[in-house]
């Protein structure tokens, strides 16, 4: 269990702390507006009606204990520049901004943010990858370099075991595991034999992954 703070109760910020929720978090919740901390109050962790950009009550949130804060403000830049400042003024471990416009990014990432979010972008490029590549079905990009795949076991791999087609070797990738349905079972066995009716989550390097994708 990881403890997070999320400032900023947008449709961003509140699908983020409900989901950080689902996932068996701690979750503490900040915004100025008082019928939306409300609103959110019952389901997180802790809830705080405070001004998102004053040190003062950032510091008083204590933000060296969470994990990873994140700056979900929108429709006010300073704002979310001041907080993203703030937070690592006050010894925050992690911070994570989000930013609406691309031109907004490298602001954030000057002033000390650690990961910025662009939403549209991100779902663009996720849903862009996803759709365009053969046989994928999801698509999570983890550094510029680094990303997680669910793809069809490929042909040539049916019946033959993790050993004998030589994963990490040949493709570069590592299987994470084996998805049926809406089941995922870790794959720790080097000798699963691939089955066709199933999807393998793949990790590594992108490159390597989209080739392996469009191979199949």
């Amino acid at each position: 269990m990881k403890s997070f703070l999320v400032l900023g109760l947008g449709r961003f910020g509140r699908h983020l702390a409900g989901k950080l929720m689902d996932l068996g978090n701690e979750v503490m919740v900040v915004d100025q507006d008082e019928e939306r901390v409300a609103r959110i109050a019952s389901k997180v962790t802790a809830a705080c009606v405070g001004d998102c950009q004053d040190e003062q009550v950032l510091e008083s949130l204590g933000v060296r204990n969470f994990d990873v804060c994140f700056v979900c403000v929108r429709d006010d830049f300073q704002c979310s520049l001041e907080a993203t400042a703030a937070l690592k003024e006050l010894g925050a471990k992690c911070v994570v901004a989000r930013a609406d416009q691309e031109k907004q990014i490298k602001f954030l990432k000057k002033i000390g943010a650690d990961y910025v979010v662009h939403t549209e972008m991100d779902m663009a490029f996720r849903t862009a990858m996803r759709f365009s590549a053969r046989n994928a079905f999801d698509y999570f990009e983890l550094t510029p370099q680094y990303a997680v795949f669910e793809i069809e076991t490929p042909e040539d791999w049916e019946g033959r075991t993790v050993t004998e087609v030589d994963v990490r070797r040949r493709y570069n990738v590592n299987i994470l595991g084996v998805k049926n349905g809406d089941v995922i079972v870790p794959l720790l066995d080097p000798a699963y034999r691939f089955r066709p009716d199933a999807h393998l989550i793949i990790a590594g390097d992108k490159e390597a992954g989209l080739r392996l994708m469009n191979e199949t």
